[in-house]
């Protein structure tokens, strides 16, 4: 798998192509905070819970992915990250695949900080959780 670079991501929300509306996307990855454990869990190193966390520029257009964030939380997605972007999967392009919940974020919803470019967006940060270890796809 080659080097991933910082400029070629590209994120889908079912099938969607979102990848203009976001400046931060990865996969975090941390310890569930399961009340049962499997002994095979325990085995694999403990259950995990994997999430996709995101800065989405605010757009309350009704195709952007704030919108779709804002009348849909909730709601379980299709998510497809393309950390090499292009569109199919191979072994030196994977793309990883998932099903998320959406969900609000824990912070700022909406509004910021004044500034005085006249391309700066407001952004809010979101952490959709996964419902498995996301697919990773090297398919052709």
């Amino acid at each position: 798998m080659p080097e991933l670079g910082t400029r070629a991501l590209k994120l889908s929300v079912d099938g969607t192509d979102y990848s203009d509306a976001v400046s931060v996307v990865r996969v975090d990855s941390a310890e569930s905070d399961s009340d049962f454990v499997s002994f095979a869990n325990a085995a694999a190193g403990g259950a995990r819970k994997y999430v996709l966390t995101m800065t989405l520029k605010q757009d309350t257009s009704s195709a952007s992915l704030w919108r779709k964030m804002w009348d849909s939380a909730g709601d379980e997605v299709d998510v497809i990250v393309r950390p090499n972007g292009g569109t199919t999967p191979g072994a030196t392009t994977p793309t990883f695949a998932g099903t998320v919940v959406m969900s609000g974020p824990d912070g700022t919803l909406l509004g910021g900080e004044a500034n005085k470019s006249a391309t700066a967006r407001f952004t809010t940060e979101v952490s959709w959780e996964f419902l498995a270890k996301p697919v990773l796809d090297e398919t052709a």
